[in-house]
């Protein structure tokens, strides 16, 4: 339901009305939520631990989808503008009580409204500024702008009957633009699987050629400690046989000054 508000300005309003439960209980959960944007209402309604928030985040969600499908509002743009709740019917109880006495029980209802309307101009500014493009921001707007399209506004309390006729030709163009960029996708993706099983292949191939150039060097070294081993041994011998010719040449010296020295014996004893 629209509404008109100070200023030339247009609310759009949703009522709930003979909610069961009393005004004075709902007027501080409307206090906490007025002059505020709606998703942040809905927000700060999400995390209030009383009753009254459920019932009040009910309406504000109501008005804020009236502002969108009957006066192609964006949610983005809107903020409460008014907020109150009064009082309704009393239902009115008895309740019994000691020696034949009797006790009024009042059972109270009320009357929740909620106007939503457009931010102001430097208030849209500076919320456009702040806000980050996500996809899904971009497909309501587009959704909105395809309505606004189809249907024009209209004033209030009349209906606009004719509507502007969409461009076929541009709806297709976007489709094909969307599917080619869809396969353009899937095309980079099948490159990069590619060159991800090559790099692995080139990976493998390599560990292998690294892996035999090692086990060469070890059997090449264990030749070449073979070898040594043998030429030391070799060695050894020819010093064990040099060892044992000195041996017997001096042996023989030794003899040759024991036979001088028994000749002279035997002269001395002839003289």
């Amino acid at each position: 339901m629209v509404e008109w508000l100070e200023g030339d300005r247009i609310g759009v309003k949703a009522q709930l009305r003979y909610e069961r439960m009393s005004a004075f209980k709902v007027r501080p959960v409307l206090d906490l939520v007025r002059g505020k944007p709606v998703r942040e209402a809905q927000d700060i309604l999400a995390r209030t631990p009383r009753a009254a928030a459920g019932v009040v985040a009910k309406v504000v969600a109501s008005a804020a989808a009236n502002a969108e499908n009957n006066e192609l509002l964006d949610q983005e743009e809107l903020y409460i503008d008014t907020c109150f709740a009064d009082e309704a019917n009393t239902l009115k109880r008895w309740r019994p009580r000691a020696r034949g006495r009797a006790t009024r029980i009042r059972k109270r209802m009320c009357h929740i409204t909620v106007v939503v309307a457009r931010l102001p101009e430097e208030k849209l500014v500076e919320l456009r500024s702040k806000s980050v493009a996500t996809p899904s921001g971009n497909r309501a707007r587009r959704v909105l702008t395809s309505r606004r399209s189809r249907k024009p506004e209209s004033n209030v309390g009349e209906l606009a009957t004719a509507e502007e006729p969409v461009d076929e030709d541009l709806v297709a163009q976007e489709v094909d633009t969307q599917e080619a960029g869809a396969q353009e996708v899937g095309v980079q993706e099948t490159e990069l699987n590619e060159t991800d099983s090559q790099g692995d292949q080139d990976l493998k191939i390599k560990e292998a050629y690294d892996q035999e150039e090692v086990t060469q060097d070890t059997d090449a070294g264990e030749d070449a400690a073979e070898m040594s081993r043998q030429t030391n041994s070799a060695a050894e011998g020819e010093d064990n046989n040099n060892n044992g010719s000195n041996d017997n040449v001096a042996s023989g010296g030794d003899d040759s000054d024991d036979a001088g020295s028994m000749s002279d014996h035997i002269d001395d004893q002839e003289q």
